[in-house]
């Protein structure tokens, strides 16, 4: 029964390495999509390649979302600290989920905030980091993040709903107001902004830089 259930879980940990070196190769869906396929319910995701989005919009997720991405292992420490000195409590943490820790928990993991799942994220973060190139890593991420209130998945999907454009063709504005959907995309909608949702947008466009490589320094030039 022990042998039984240590390869059990040793399946369990083998099963998310093995698919993150396959999905510098295959495109992946997320957990969320296969809930949804499984209720029967709807979802939209046009796989997009980085090469076929707007410059503007992953400069402007990437500093919405994880300024640092550049330059941090998976995790960023730094932020993580932060944001528990922050907290009332540790379970009220918020913030600092990096990129690659959002991929980890779109590809492999349960939604919510319990602490078991954050110790699983991060070395799964870190394992990410290292088999994926960072321009491998924020496109999966594009086009796996949750777009709309109704099966919406990627930004391909997003960008159609809210602007009906393609990633291709999103502008500074758009980019900044599909940026700050991601916190909250059922709630959130880029193509009918609040004057909340309108300011949010407004200052994460200061924070964009007008030209790639001071902030996406690790991908190619024109990303």
């Amino acid at each position: 029964m022990i042998r039984l259930l240590l390869r059990v879980i040793l399946i369990i940990i083998a099963v998310p390495l093995v698919l993150s070196v396959l999905y510098t190769v295959v495109n992946p869906v997320s957990t969320l999509m296969l809930g949804r396929w499984i209720k029967g319910e709807r979802v939209e995701r046009i796989w997009t390649p980085l090469s076929r989005m707007s410059p503007v919009l992953v400069r402007t997720v990437i500093a919405s979302e994880d300024a640092n991405f550049c330059h941090h292992p998976g995790v960023d420490l730094g932020e993580i600290r932060q944001a528990i000195e922050k907290a009332d409590e540790l379970e009220e943490a918020r913030g600092a989920s990096t990129i690659p820790m959002q991929v980890a928990k779109n590809l492999f993991l349960w939604p919510g905030r319990e602490l078991i799942r954050k110790a699983i994220e991060i070395p799964l973060a870190m394992w990410l980091d290292l088999v994926l190139s960072k321009e491998r890593m924020i496109e999966i991420y594009l086009n796996i993040a949750e777009w709309g209130p109704d099966g919406e998945i990627g930004v391909e999907a997003g960008a159609r709903r809210a602007f009906g454009i393609p990633a291709a063709q999103v502008n500074a504005g758009q980019a900044a107001l599909l940026a700050v959907m991601l916190p909250n995309p059922l709630r959130r909608d880029a193509g009918k902004p609040t004057a909340n949702l309108q300011r949010l947008a407004a200052r994460l466009r200061e924070r964009v830089p007008k030209e790639g490589p001071e902030l996406v320094s690790c991908l190619p030039p024109g990303k």
